[in-house]
């Protein structure tokens, strides 16, 4: 597919240097950002006329230990911590529109709209941040992987918000044994407005995570992906998200190469 490609800022650590070298070593120009690092990266975006495709927001108190932690910490579900991520949804949402970028991306949390008290207060909770992202002209993003594709379309069809999307990622829904992602893909689709490009091995043990692996070496099937985006009319950007390994500026560039280059 012919769609703009570019890269997450975190996947390497938000260093500046690491980041212009890796894309001009690519040819690339775009860039999934990181909020908590905007403040040290935006000059780089304007010098060198980046296009950010989104931004992206995480919480201080989310733990990636193990599949048990995340779930107890991850996204807008601990009650505790609704106060300060509250703030730092809202926050966002205003940064990410000062900035003129469309979509702010983040992992809500795990939802089970089997559990009804705690599910309703997390609608509600979503249903807050989006109706203020609408008002600045933002798209919310909720990140694939902790659940499964049919459990996150019930939700935005329950939903039913105009300022509610998906940032679809293949190998979460492998890290985190949801399920394929191809035929996550076809599930999403109305909802799918940004794509990242990362690869994982599943799992062999059930509760435990799956194995991240540069694109092409995981269980994403690379052809089918690209097929089923494809048929969903999928037009936005591929952003390469590497978190895992000690070589994260040559797997991205492994990635480029075999996804033969961007635009």
């Amino acid at each position: 597919m012919n769609l703009p490609l570019g890269i997450c800022s975190w996947s390497l650590k938000n260093n500046p240097f690491e980041i212009v070298q890796t894309l001009e070593n690519t040819g690339l120009r775009r860039l999934h950002l990181d909020l908590a690092s905007a403040h040290l990266l935006w000059p780089f975006v304007e010098d060198y006329a980046w296009t950010v495709s989104a931004t992206m927001l995480s919480f201080p108190q989310e733990d990636y230990s193990s599949l048990d932690r995340i779930r107890e910490t991850g996204g807008i579900v601990p009650d505790e911590c609704w106060s300060v991520n509250r703030t730092l949804l809202l926050d966002g949402i205003e940064k990410t529109a000062e900035r003129g970028v469309p979509y702010l991306s983040f992992h809500a949390g795990f939802m089970d709209h089997t559990d009804a008290d705690p599910y309703a207060v997390f609608c509600a909770r979503i249903c807050e941040v989006a109706d203020v992202a609408r008002t600045h002209g933002i798209m919310l993003l909720l990140e694939t992987g902790q659940e499964t594709a049919e459990d996150l379309k019930h939700f935005l069809e329950t939903i039913n918000h105009p300022s509610l999307g998906v940032n679809f990622d293949p190998a979460n829904m492998i890290l985190y044994d949801k399920g394929d992602p191809v035929a996550a893909v076809m599930t999403l689709g109305p909802w799918i407005q940004h794509v990242h490009i990362k690869d994982a091995l599943k799992t062999t043990t059930p509760g435990e995570w799956g194995a991240e692996v540069p694109w092409g070496d995981g269980d994403v099937d690379g052809p089918s992906f690209f097929q089923a985006l494809e048929k969903i009319g999928y037009a936005g950007a591929l952003a390469i998200e590497r978190e895992a390994g000690d070589a994260r500026r040559t797997d991205i560039q492994i990635a480029v190469e075999r996804l033969g280059g961007g635009k």
